[in-house]
């Protein structure tokens, strides 16, 4: 082999390795600033998800009605009634308590039959197992027709606001063209129907579970730490 050949190869060599090298430095210098980002925004994230639950129970049970911290106060569903839920990974369900009594539970549900896939929603039922309300917490469906479900869009979702397993009879927990009492979506009934069945569905629930609901929510509270 020629000697020009043979440093040819060597400075060959020597780029590759050069490049390799930076390559390395360059991968584990951008994974140590993804970390430290991680680490910064990570309680920031965590503290904005947290305040937007905050909002949401509150908007279902007042803070004048209650003097625990519901997100701190929780009672894991039973795997046996996710499904009545719709719950593919299960959930809790938050406590709200006044002066140490149980004053109300928030239950999450998903329904599978919204027209456009799933809707999220919370509902908060008070220990007679009366709707103190319902929220669609996200979904997909169509704007401008069952998009109606969210309360920015409609005040649609208040109808079930006192609503409960006797009032009214389960035969009228439909919308009004199918006999029921709630009213429909023009051009949309898929999803209406979807969350009707769904709150229904989280009233089960609470009457199927309520005395093991009532006594979480007569356990001691125990502190939030957010550290």
């Amino acid at each position: 082999m020629s000697t020009e050949g043979s440093g040819n190869s060597r400075t060959i060599g020597s780029s590759m390795w050069r490049n390799s090298l930076a390559l390395a430095l360059f991968a584990l210098l951008t994974a140590a600033i993804l970390a430290t980002t991680e680490m910064v925004t990570a309680p920031r994230i965590d503290a904005a998800e947290r305040a937007a639950e905050q909002r949401a129970l509150l908007e279902l049970v007042p803070a004048a009605w209650h003097d625990n911290d519901m997100l701190a106060d929780t009672y894991p569903i039973p795997e046996q009634h996710w499904p009545l839920l719709g719950l593919a990974r299960g959930g809790v369900a938050h406590i709200a308590k006044r002066d140490g009594e149980p004053v109300a539970v928030v239950i999450p549900a998903v329904s599978k039959q919204g027209y456009s896939g799933d809707i999220a929603m919370i509902l908060a039922v008070n220990t007679r197992g009366e709707l103190l309300g319902v929220r669609v917490t996200s979904h997909k469906e169509t704007p401008g027709l069952g998009d109606k479900v969210d309360l920015k869009k409609s005040d649609w979702i208040l109808s079930f606001n006192g609503k409960s397993l006797q009032q009214p009879q389960r035969q009228q927990w439909a919308v009004k063209k199918e006999g029921g009492v709630f009213d429909q979506f023009t051009g949309a009934t898929i999803t209406p129907r979807a969350v009707i069945n769904q709150v229904l569905a989280g009233l089960d629930y609470f009457h199927l579970d309520r005395a093991a609901l009532i006594a979480a929510a007569a356990a001691p509270t125990l502190e939030y730490n957010d550290e």
